[in-house]
């Protein structure tokens, strides 16, 4: 008889928690609806350990107003960061509720709220990388990838920002994840002019911006192709194992890699740059001349070859590798601007040794050699400068660049004229 008494007695228990639940759901919805969305935290908080137990409406209903009271702090910048995080995971405990009671009552506004709160993250980790808070940014992007795994591209740039606060270990955690995901990160990009705005504006696919242009609202389309960004994920996964003593581990990785992507050139040219940096030269040599005969023509490719025998300071190499770019396309900026920044960076020696010298006559005369050495190298620059800024008026850095070169030469006509188109 006694154990009938047990059952009653706990079947009552559950019965008043349970009205306890609904009442204190009750209170801080009310408490949310009069703006006092910490007071509705608390109150929730209170129940917590009961919901466990709650059929799984209620438990939707619980998890909706935790996750609408804990956005509504980080919309009024309490706790932005932590708030926007535990608002996501209320949400996503909402629609897990939901799935497993077959009822959909909530999950759509959840929905809704979780993609607000990724953009806010995304957002938020801009603003951060501005004032150099990496760290801080890249936890942004990783939580916004954890919302939403099919966004691949803000697991890539956590990883990449986490390398900017030189959080290492973060990093190659991350890009572990890229590499077992397989990320390439290859695709394509479309924009069009807004004749309203005259800015350019990015479209997700061709029919979209093609349609736009059918319908008036825009003009110039144009399409880029956005390479793998394996290469670059590898290179940085190899950088950061050598500089942990692991050089033999680095080389396995991307040996790996290649081995399942042999399309993907970027992953030569990583594995060439670690030989480079490892001063394996024998080995480097042969895979550059891999990737040479197999795309003879790619200015991207051979571009990228510059730009590593730039970093390795074989100067020879990288302007022969750049003035091949502009021989196969004459429209690559990047090339002409390149070959410019290859003559200007021996100007600092050029300064150094000219700050240097005294006032008795051999330096003097040493002075003038240097003085029309640096003039030299400034008038070799022109053709690559005056070419840039004719294929890209806008880009302000490179015109900036030779208004610089025009005014050290003295070339006053040329520097108006410039000065005038900006």
């Amino acid at each position: 008889m006694k154990s009938k008494y047990v059952l009653l007695a706990s079947a009552l228990l559950i019965s008043v928690a349970t009205f306890a639940q609904k009442d204190q759901i009750k209170a801080a919805e009310k408490a949310l609806k009069a703006g006092k969305s910490q007071e509705a935290v608390t109150i929730l908080m209170e129940a917590e350990s009961l919901i466990a137990n709650a059929p799984d409406a209620e438990k939707a209903q619980f998890f909706f107003v935790k996750g609408n009271s804990l956005l509504d702090l980080a919309n009024k910048n309490v706790d932005t960061n932590t708030n926007l995080s535990l608002a996501a995971k209320a949400y996503q405990d909402l629609i897990a509720a939901e799935k497993a009671s077959g009822k959909v009552k909530f999950s759509t506004q959840a929905a809704t709220s979780i993609t607000d709160i990724k953009f806010k993250l995304i957002n938020g980790a801009i603003a951060d990388s501005k004032v150099d808070k990496h760290a801080d940014s890249a936890k942004k992007l990783y939580d916004a990838y954890l919302l939403d795994r099919k966004d691949t591209i803000n697991l890539y740039y956590a990883a990449s920002t986490y390398v900017n606060a030189k959080d290492y270990d973060a990093a190659l955690k991350l890009y572990d994840d890229l590499k077992n995901l397989n990320y390439s990160g290859k695709g394509t990009s479309y924009f069009a002019v807004n004749k309203l705005t005259s800015q350019e504006d990015f479209f997700t696919t061709l029919q979209e911006r093609d349609r736009m242009v059918k319908l008036g609202t825009h003009e110039k389309p144009r399409t880029e192709v956005i390479p793998s960004k394996r290469g670059e994920i590898y290179k940085n996964m190899a950088l950061i194992l050598v500089e942990k003593g692991k050089t033999e581990e680095a080389k396995k990785a991307i040996s790996e890699a290649r081995i399942a992507n042999p399309e993907d050139t970027s992953l030569t040219l990583t594995e060439a740059n670690l030989y480079l940096e490892t001063k394996d030269f024998d080995m480097y040599k042969k895979l550059i001349a891999e990737v040479l005969e197999k795309n003879p023509n790619d200015a991207d490719l051979i571009f990228n070859l510059g730009v590593l025998s730039a970093n390795a300071k074989n100067v020879a190499d990288a302007e022969k590798y750049y003035k091949r770019v502009i021989e196969i396309n004459p429209k690559y900026i990047n090339g002409y601007i390149n070959l410019a920044a290859l003559k200007l960076e021996n100007e600092k020696a050029i300064i150094d040794e000219m700050n240097k010298l005294g006032t008795s006559t051999k330096d003097m005369k040493r002075y003038d050699e240097l003085k029309k050495k640096r003039e030299e190298l400034f008038k070799a620059t022109i053709p690559y400068l005056e070419k840039a800024v004719e294929l890209d008026p806008k880009n302000v850095d490179v015109s900036k660049t030779l208004l610089g070169v025009y005014s050290a030469l003295e070339m006053t006509a040329e520097y108006k004229a410039l000065k005038a188109k900006m």
